[in-house]
């Protein structure tokens, strides 16, 4: 439960129709499973003590009375379970029979939960046996002790304040305004669904898809425990489709017809952080609601989900082809925006045989194929300086070429070499002046060329290099429309992949290709036998690590503490915790020591969900101390 991760689970136990006593016995077993894995909350499905499908034996006495009593057998064998249990059953009521969630916490049952929209139509028959459940919550006695009974029963964790749980059932939430949303509305962060859906071709889309988007427009996690063998069959077969999901992501689903446990975390800290961030989210206000308070121990939760390693860039490689082909678009046409709003009939742009510079060319292609203008009028300039290779240099060319851009070489060494001696530099000395008085003499070239052929500088650096601050200021810092500002390196690699994986040129493709496999860098020093002695990966780190850092503080807001916790997991295999470390510390030396760099850039698309642009997304001093965040890391 350390950093808000809390496990939880749903289960589907084989249930007898009927038979109260063997079902309360699979029951307690599901729970001891669950508690074996360390769930802190468990769901059990609708009328799990009975079985949904008893029909009209839901008006004999006996099964009333025998459900009764095996709510209190549940509650004695759970005294010593440390959890947040949800178990469905029916409850006679002030007369009335109602489908209810049984909640129980360390032996203790803590609140009932009605169902409010009984289905009687086609297959169903509810509203002939139950009653519908009301917001309002009145009092019940029990065995002495007072119940609270209704709708709007919030569950809040006291060791965990962040954890507030609220329940419906099933159909509840196929309804046009599900009672999740109000209990979202009222503080809920974890909602959960005690279901008994019946099976039909197609239906399992449908049912995951109401989950997932439950989950997401309430920023809530989602907790699904559906029935399955074990109900009569008589007319409906059941698949116990238990699922949990998260903010729009479906983190465990069970196999159909299975009757499966599943188990994860859910993040709560995280839920918080995003429902804060999001200034259309109200403000949550528990009126009318009951808070009713449980315990639970808190320690170290063991995480079993996954942490995808390179967040920016979908697993699938179908999603993965989609995404691509979104950003090249996005980035496009927002070129060709800025094209026709200044008028500008051409297009300027360093290239350099990177990956970035690379990227940029290839947008200005497609914009220029999109304003119906000859790619012609895009000048790419190479220039060569200290630190250029072969390699480099002729796929620069070759890619100008194939693009059908411009190509204009300017050498750039006799300028630098007469700049060092105005300034009083050493040659030999191979410093940041050495370095940067390249970058600068480049962009200088590029604005002046610009206004020779009356176009725009398209700038090449990406999200990744801005968040470390990995750019020359006023150098390829600098340009008039950035079109790689929002994109991480990581994305930039498969950008390109994409392209060359589906241009249909076979040498365009072979000069893509070759870009990508050659090493990172911004070739300021002189090359050793001719290759790449300058690599950017072994200056400042791994790209990889410091796209997954910045995903995590940026779009999570996840404190330094859990961001290496869950790198280490995601990573495991590929760095150890001690190079995690050193990177994650100098991310954040970087990130906070380079702001100033972030807060003058020019414009440029965003494409994702992260972006560092001074307009939109991050708005921070460039005088912001980074003491808190590595303090924290020191600890370690």
């Amino acid at each position: 439960m350390r950093q808000g991760f809390v496990k939880v689970a749903a289960a589907t136990p084989k249930i007898l129709v009927a038979d109260c006593v063997e079902n309360t016995r699979v029951i307690l077993e599901s729970i001891r499973e669950m508690s074996r894995a360390g769930a802190k909350i468990m769901v059990l499905p609708e009328l799990a003590v009975t079985g949904y499908t008893c029909s009209d034996l839901f008006w004999q006495e006996q099964l009333i009375w025998e459900s009764e009593r095996q709510l209190s057998r549940l509650l004695d064998e759970t005294r010593g379970v440390d959890a947040l249990i949800f178990v469905g059953m029916p409850m006679e009521i002030f007369g009335k029979l109602y489908n209810v969630a049984a909640v129980m916490n360390r032996g203790k049952l803590l609140g009932i939960v009605p169902k409010k929209y009984l289905p009687s139509y086609h297959e169903f028959y509810e509203g002939r046996h139950f009653t519908p459940g009301e917001e309002q919550t009145v009092w019940i006695e029990r065995e002495g002790e007072r119940i609270p009974f209704g709708m709007n029963l919030l569950f809040a964790c006291r060791e965990l304040p962040r954890l507030i749980v609220a329940a419906e059932i099933c159909e509840d939430l196929w309804v046009p305004n599900p009672p999740s949303v109000s209990h979202a509305l009222a503080g809920a962060t974890v909602l959960v669904n005690l279901s008994a859906s019946d099976e039909m071709t197609g239906k399992d889309t449908y049912r995951r898809e109401l989950v997932r988007s439950q989950s997401a427009r309430l920023v809530a996690g989602y907790i699904y425990a559906d029935a399955g063998e074990g109900e009569s069959s008589t007319d409906l077969v059941f698949g116990a489709q238990n699922m949990i999901a998260e903010n729009g992501t479906i983190l465990a689903e069970a196999e159909r017809f299975k009757n499966q446990t599943i188990c994860t975390e859910l993040d709560v800290d995280r839920l918080v952080s995003e429902r804060r961030r999001m200034t259309t989210y109200p403000a949550q206000r528990p009126e009318g609601y009951v808070t009713v308070p449980f315990s639970l121990v808190v320690g170290k939760t063991e995480l079993t989900r996954t942490f995808s390693a390179r967040p920016f860039v979908p697993s699938d490689q179908g999603d993965r082809d989609k995404r691509c082909d979104e950003i090249l678009n996005i980035q496009a046409m927002g070129l060709k925006k800025r094209l026709e709003h200044t008028r500008c009939q051409s297009a300027v742009i360093g290239i350099s045989g990177g990956l970035d510079s690379t990227l940029a060319l290839l947008v200005a292609a497609r914009a220029f194929d999109l304003l119906g203008l000859s790619r012609d009028k895009i000048t790419a300039v190479t220039m060569p300086c200290f630190g250029t290779t072969d390699r480099t240099y002729q796929n620069a060319c070759q890619l100008t070429r194939c693009l059908g851009a411009s190509l204009r070489e300017v050498d750039i060494r006799e300028a630098v070499e007469l700049h060092f001696r105005d300034i009083g530099q050493d040659p030999e000395k191979h410093d940041v002046t050495y370095e940067n008085s390249q970058a600068r003499e480049r962009t200088q070239i590029l604005m002046d060329i610009a206004n020779q052929t009356g176009g725009l500088v398209i700038g090449t650096g990406d999200l990744s290099e801005l968040a470390l601050g990995w750019a020359t200021y006023n150098g390829d810092h600098m340009s008039m429309y950035a079109v790689n500002a929002s994109v991480p390196k990581t994305l930039v690699r498969h950008l390109v992949r994409y392209y060359a994986d589906t241009c249909q040129e076979q040498e365009l493709s072979r000069v893509l290709l070759d870009v990508l496999d050659t090493p990172v860098s911004p070739e300021l020093l002189p090359p050793e036998d001719g290759k790449i002695s300058q690599k950017t990966e072994e200056l400042v780190g791994p790209y990889e690590l410091h796209d997954f850092f910045l995903y995590y503080m940026l779009r999570a807001g996840f404190e330094p503490l859990k961001i290496f916790r869950i790198a280490r997991r995601a990573f495991e295999g590929e760095y150890d915790s001690d190079t995690v470390l050193k990177w994650l510390k100098s991310f954040y030396r970087r990130f906070f020591a380079q702001q100033f760099k972030r807060s003058c850039l020019p414009d440029g698309p965003k494409v994702g969900s992260v972006a560092v642009s001074p307009r939109g997304d991050l708005r921070m001093p460039s005088d912001g101390c980074a003491r808190i965040w590595l303090d924290q890391l020191e600890k370690l």
